[in-house]
């Protein structure tokens, strides 16, 4: 009886291997991405399939990001685009004037996107509903009339010319390096779903009345997961401006926001890692049906009236939902 009672204990401890077990199955999907994700450009050896994948993980890593305010705060922030600007003007003129490691100007571009991000939560997130997603907007609009304004600084519209982040520009070392990045990013941001923080956030996010009647804090951890998020959009965006080697003020046009808006909410809001497969899956598609790229706005209309109506969890609840069924199934049988 002592022995039953031992065993029992020890499959409960959070170190047991009863538990890691648990936790693989639970997590099996994610950790198949991951893997199947990184083994990818090693696996596909045509070099244009590679950048669709490096340029598919980007797009698919903002949607992931805007995923903090989006999936947890249930804010959109119309202004994402600005901030994925900034991070690009800053570390593109930081490497040109300084001559510092491109690097060095990732983490800088990570460090003056969350202080705008702070500063603009400040002003904005006291508001409620579309009120912050219009002074948002307004912050990226006013951002790009100064990157096209400031000619002497940006080049505005000639394009600025951006320093790439190797010496040599192989797809393989351009890809791990996003890779590294977007793996990072999506394990702060499980950290923080998982935290104290993340469940006042998403607190906050299903009701706010109701949060504060409870003693929530709600103005300061919606500040902080704008600016994560918006810090994550400057570092994402510096990225962006080596990787592709010039930079104009359209960068921070609105559709850009409205594509990664889309993006997050037909992989599914609060799944964090839907909105980057969806990224992964729709930019490569409409790279190789070149006649629909015109009109992919349109489609990801259409999608997300589809998405909204028939399954409003989006691919990643589709996914979970099969993957839940077929586990059933399996124990079911042995």
């Amino acid at each position: 009886m002592i022995e039953k009672v031992e065993q029992a204990k020890s499959k409960a401890l959070p170190g047991s291997r009863a538990t890691r077990l648990s936790w693989v199955k639970s997590n099996l999907p994610i950790i198949l991405f991951w893997v199947v994700l990184g083994v990818a450009p090693l696996v596909v050896r045509d070099p244009y399939l590679r950048h669709l994948i490096v340029v598919g993980l980007l797009f698919g890593a903002h949607a992931m990001v805007s995923d903090i305010t989006i999936g947890m705060m249930n804010i959109s922030n119309f202004g994402y685009a600005g901030f994925i600007g900034l991070g690009a003007y800053t570390s593109a003129l930081l490497v040109m004037h300084t001559g510092v490691s491109p690097f060095l100007g990732l983490f800088t571009a990570l460090i003056v996107s969350s202080i705008l991000g702070f500063i603009t939560g400040i002003l904005t997130l006291r508001l409620r509903g579309l009120f912050v997603a219009i002074m948002a907007w307004f912050v990226a609009l006013a951002l790009q009339a100064l990157a096209a304004v400031l000619v002497d600084v940006t080049r505005g519209y000639l394009g600025l010319f951006v320093a790439p982040l190797l010496t040599t520009r192989s797809i393989i070392n351009q890809f791990y390096i996003l890779f590294t990045i977007v793996l990072t990013i999506y394990l702060v941001i499980r950290w923080v779903v998982n935290s104290r923080i993340g469940m006042a956030i998403r607190a906050i996010g299903q009701n706010q009345d109701y949060a504060r009647a409870s003693g929530v804090d709600y103005v300061r951890y919606r500040l902080i997961a704008f600016t994560l998020s918006c810090g994550f959009a400057g570092l994402l965006g510096a990225y962006y401006g080596h990787f592709v080697g010039i930079l104009t003020p359209d960068v921070m046009g609105t559709n850009q926001t409205v594509e990664v808006i889309a993006l997050n909410i037909i992989g599914g809001r609060g799944s964090i890692w839907g909105p980057l497969l969806v990224g992964l899956i729709s930019i490569p598609t409409f790279e190789f049906l070149k006649s629909l790229m015109e009109i992919r706005l349109i489609i990801y209309g259409s999608l997300l009236l589809l998405v909204i109506i028939l399954y409003p969890t989006g691919l990643a609840g589709l996914i979970t939902s099969i993957y839940a069924k077929v586990s059933k199934l399996i124990r079911k049988q042995t």
